[in-house]
């Protein structure tokens, strides 16, 4: 019978290796499969099996749909009462990269805060002739694509009284944009044309959480004359996206993740 000694160093190296997937995951800039975590810890795959399977018992693992590895809902947890959006950002930040790659355009990942919506990440156009950073901008949500997202699956409310006027394409009328708002979800996008500044177009989509509410808005913004013709395939690319990322907060079992 082993002694106290022999049991507590067995103990210790139990808790060490644990530590060491899990910083693995944490660190790691997408989703590790178990062979990805297996080799790079160096641990035997009997051990990193029963390792990651008592990770995942206690939430500080989990898997996505494909079956890789990304933190677990006490990360989520402690994210949302300390800064709730450096995880989503975090885990938006390839999807973003992805739909600027393939549209050239600025991507934009929006949430609300109070009444406000506030873009927390970006990713520049590619081309010389783009737009500017809207990071922490505060844009009114009526007359922005990603807004009238927010607005639409009521995540924010209108203010009160008469509505801002940026150009003279903003939409003020209340019936008019009520009509705006309720298309959004049977068309899978919102788009704003020259509202918000003359030659800018914005097409905005939901992001979901993990019980299916809309937390966020996924958007592309860009010169009106660029984006002419390129609003439903964009938004097609947009909605594609967004439900990707969805799938990642969806398996969150705690109702205290992102939201």
């Amino acid at each position: 019978m082993p002694d106290s000694s022999t049991a507590a160093a067995s103990g210790t190296r139990a808790v060490d290796r644990a530590a060491l997937l899990v910083s693995t995951v944490v660190h790691a800039d997408e989703p590790l499969t178990f062979a990805e975590l297996q080799e790079t810890s160096g641990l035997a795959k009997s051990t990193t099996s029963r390792m990651l399977t008592a990770l995942e018992r206690t939430e500080l693992l989990e898997r996505n749909g494909a079956g890789s590895y990304v933190a677990g809902p006490l990360f989520w947890l402690y994210a949302t009462r300390h800064d709730p959006w450096d995880e989503l950002v975090r885990l938006a930040q390839p999807t973003l990269e992805h739909i600027g790659a393939a549209t050239g355009e600025t991507v934009n990942l929006s949430v609300a805060r109070g009444d406000r919506v506030v873009q927390v990440a970006q990713v520049d156009s590619t081309y010389l002739l783009g737009t500017r950073d809207w990071t922490e901008v505060d844009v009114p949500a009526h007359c922005s694509a990603l807004g009238k997202v927010l607005l639409a699956y009521a995540v924010i409310d209108l203010p009160a009284g008469e509505l801002e006027q940026l150009t003279p394409s903003t939409v003020t009328d209340p019936d008019l944009l009520a009509r705006q708002l309720t298309q959004v979800a049977s068309r899978g996008y919102a788009s704003t044309v020259d509202e918000l500044e003359i030659g800018l177009t914005g097409l905005g989509v939901p992001v979901r959480g993990s019980s299916g509410e809309v937390i966020a808005a996924l958007g592309v913004s860009g010169p009106s004359p660029r984006l002419e013709d390129r609003h439903d395939e964009i938004g097609r690319l947009l909605n594609e996206r967004a439900e990707q990322l969805s799938g990642l907060l969806r398996r969150r079992t705690r109702k205290e993740g992102v939201a």
